[in-house]
């Protein structure tokens, strides 16, 4: 009978399996720290402009006052308590409150395109660290078969030199050599783990192992504006209708307001003979109007630096603009590089695998000396290594091309 412990170890590898590229985006894009503060920055400007909607309601006040005076007269009562409640409504405010309504409107928009801009700047950066540790995966394994056929030359020297057909200088040579790209492993290897930990911190979970992942391979001729540029056209937006806000003060502000008070009185100084009868309630409408004539120019200073601002940011939404379209231009020529490549890469492996197989039956033969040997090998290494990066550098091009052409990364893949 089957120990459980037994058929728990058989099981495991069945379920056990590692990231693909996708799952590793959706994690990011909903758990990473700075995607979280990007929503409760979001949060923030909505509830702002939920602020400002509420101020084209009316307001309404009730307190309540108390103040004694030792001294009294007919005129003064020692004790007085006072209730009221007050409701107040701007009629005009030049307008004031729907300019900032609408500059709260366009904060808001400009906070989601700006969290929107992260979330693709941040799939790209966990794009490109996926295939970089992938091509870092891929040299590792190039180095590890080297590894293989130098310890297999080293044991097959050691034999020759105990019967006496090799002398101690060849197995230094190839010791030599074996530590040598033993080295070149452990620091693969380190080079792995830091950027795996950058990869971690990005997606914001522990990771065990990479799934194979790839691009759609379409080249758009097409390209929308990124968001990026879209939160500075709303942020853009948002000073304009700021400046109006500043602008409103030169206009009438008219207000209404209706105040009901209560008095009680205690402690009266009424002359004998006197029937009168403090008020105990008053009703109290007020219609007010207020208009700026003169300010030495203060509003129209904030106003002009206000407008300042907003040109300013027209400056960078032009030169993002251009640098957008360079790029998208660069991204298709990057691919179109890369693909060339990967045909010389593909064609240098496949002519250093066969000198590598003629090299070596020559020299098992004892026909050619090991430097020979050596450097075949190391051109078959770095050829597997090369092509394998190419590969993973045509990923690369790609999301770039969609992150240029503003397209969703995790929908462009396969």
């Amino acid at each position: 009978m089957i120990k459980l412990k037994h058929l728990l170890i058989l099981t495991l590898p069945l379920l056990s399996y590692g990231d693909t590229l996708k799952e590793l985006l959706n994690y990011a894009t909903i758990n990473n720290n700075l995607v979280v503060a990007k929503q409760y920055t979001q949060d923030a400007a909505k509830k702002e402009l939920d602020f400002k909607e509420s101020s084209f309601y009316p307001t309404i006040d009730i307190g309540a006052a108390y103040k004694r005076d030792d001294d009294v007269s007919p005129f003064q009562a020692g004790d007085t308590l006072n209730a009221f409640a007050k409701i107040g409504f701007d009629i005009y405010d030049g307008g004031k409150t729907s300019a900032n309504i609408n500059q709260a409107k366009e904060s808001l928009k400009s906070s989601e395109f700006d969290a929107k801009a992260y979330k693709e700047s941040l799939s790209l950066e966990i794009v490109q660290d996926f295939f970089n540790i992938k091509s870092l995966e891929s040299s590792l394994n190039a180095k590890r078969e080297a590894q293989e056929t130098l310890k297999a030359q080293l044991q097959r020297i050691k034999k020759f030199y105990a019967a006496k057909l090799a002398t101690q200088d060849a197995i230094d040579r190839v010791q030599a050599d074996f530590d040598t790209n033993r080295y070149a492993m452990e620091s693969t290897k380190f080079q792995i783990l830091s950027l795996k930990s950058s990869l971690e911190l990005k997606v914001g979970k522990r990771i065990s192992s990479l799934t194979d992942s790839t691009f759609k391979k379409e080249l758009s001729t097409e390209y929308e504006v990124q968001d990026s540029i879209k939160a500075l056209i709303s942020q853009k937006g948002s000073i304009k209708y700021a400046a109006e806000a500043v602008d409103s003060f030169y206009y009438p502000n008219i207000k209404i307001e209706d105040t009901y008070n209560l008095y009680s009185f205690d402690r009266l100084a009424i002359p004998p003979g006197l029937n009168a009868e403090p008020l105990e309630n008053q009703n109290t409408l007020l219609l007010s109007l207020n208009f700026r004539v003169f300010d030495f120019g203060e509003i129209s200073q904030v106003k002009e630096a206000t407008l300042l601002k907003a040109k300013a940011l027209e400056s960078q939404i032009a030169y993002k603009t251009k640098a957008q379209e360079l790029q998208y231009e660069l991204s298709k020529r990057r691919i179109s590089t890369t693909l060339a490549k990967i045909n010389s890469a593909k064609s240098a492996l496949i002519a250093a695998k066969s000198a590598f197989e003629t090299i070596e039956k020559k020299y098992n033969a004892g026909i050619v000396d090991y430097i020979v040997y050596l450097d075949t090998l190391t051109k078959k290494t770095g050829s597997q290594a090369l092509y394998e990066s190419s590969l993973n550098e045509l990923e690369i091009a790609y999301a770039i091309l969609y992150y240029n052409s503003a397209k969703n990364l995790q929908e462009e893949l396969k």
